[in-house]
Parts: C-alpha cells; structure tokens; sequence
C-alpha cells in the first residue's frame, strides 16, 4: 500500500512560531498552499483521504479533494498536545528536546513523545488490515515526525527537523 501523508496548509500559530491548542482553520497562505498541493496531485488516484479532524487538516482535505474522495476522520491521527505550552513562542523552549524520543525531560504538560509516537503506530498498523492500495492521510507536522520514526527508524531519536513543511507530501510504502 501507498501511503502519502500531507501537512496541513499554514495556520496563524505557524505564521506567528508558537505553540498552540486551539483548533485553528487555515489563513489564507494556507488556502493558497492547498490550492497549489491540490493542482499538483489531482492526477493522483487515492482509494480513500484520512483526515486529523482539526479544523486545519479538515480544511486543507477540502480543499485538495478535487476528485470528491471519501474522506474518513481519525483522532489518533491529531498533532501532539503541547498542553501548557500553547501560547508560548517556540524559541523559549528547548526545541530539541521537545523532539527527542529519548529526552527524559518534561516540558510543561505536553503529551509524552513515545505515547505520542504509539498513537500514531498503532493508527499506521490498523492501515495494514485495510485493502487499499493508495492512501492519502493530511495530518500534522508532529504526526510526519512519527511516521518519519516508523518508516525509517527511530536513529538517534532527534525529530525537530523531521516534519513535514506546511502542504509538503511525502510518500511510504507499507507492507
């Protein structure tokens, strides 16, 4: 099966480098990044489009389902609480850390990485029971990091700089 996972188009934490929980919809440089994702993939055929159903990821589904595919909602495919952090600048915090699957420090009331990282596996070994034969999943920068960590190993456990960029895709093959 192939698997292309999407980072939603811009929000205005993006825009504005913070953490955040609220659920947030798409500025405009967002809509514009899933215009052009979507002018760029509307030949692609997919079996099915899996959503986060944060109001960014929804909106960026929307947008780049030119060919009116079914489009399921899934909660273990939402980005990573960052708790009591929403608000705060990124740069005020320890970035690397934050990212790092084998970090041992605790940041403010964010979910933990490796259970983080879990939610996800297990929303990826679920997608092995199904017959598809092209998936289409837009997500979230954190969720590119797990699957960045199922696909191609943990390593040295460092994820900051393995997310996606807004509107990015990126393409896997599951067995």
């Amino acid at each position: 099966m192939k698997i292309c996972i999407v980072r939603h188009g811009q929000v205005p934490h993006n825009a504005l480098k913070r953490y955040n929980l609220r659920d947030e919809d798409l500025n405009q440089v967002g809509v514009e990044q899933a215009e052009e994702l979507r002018d760029k993939i509307k030949d692609i055929k997919f079996d099915i489009i899996i959503s986060s159903p944060l109001e960014r990821a929804k909106h960026t589904a929307e947008i780049i389902n030119i060919n009116n595919y079914e489009i399921i909602y899934d909660d273990r495919i939402k980005e990573r609480s960052c708790g009591s952090l929403s608000g705060i600048q990124l740069e005020s915090t320890n970035r690397e850390e934050y990212w790092n699957y084998y970090t041992t420090l605790k940041q403010g009331t964010s979910e933990d990485i490796k259970l983080f990282f879990e939610r996800i596996y297990d929303f990826i070994d679920e997608l092995k029971t199904k017959d598809y034969n092209n998936v289409l999943i837009i997500a979230h920068s954190g969720v590119s990091k797990a699957f960045s960590g199922y696909f191609e190993g943990i390593k040295d456990g460092k994820f900051l700089n393995r997310g996606l960029k807004n509107c990015e895709i990126k393409e896997y093959m599951l067995e």
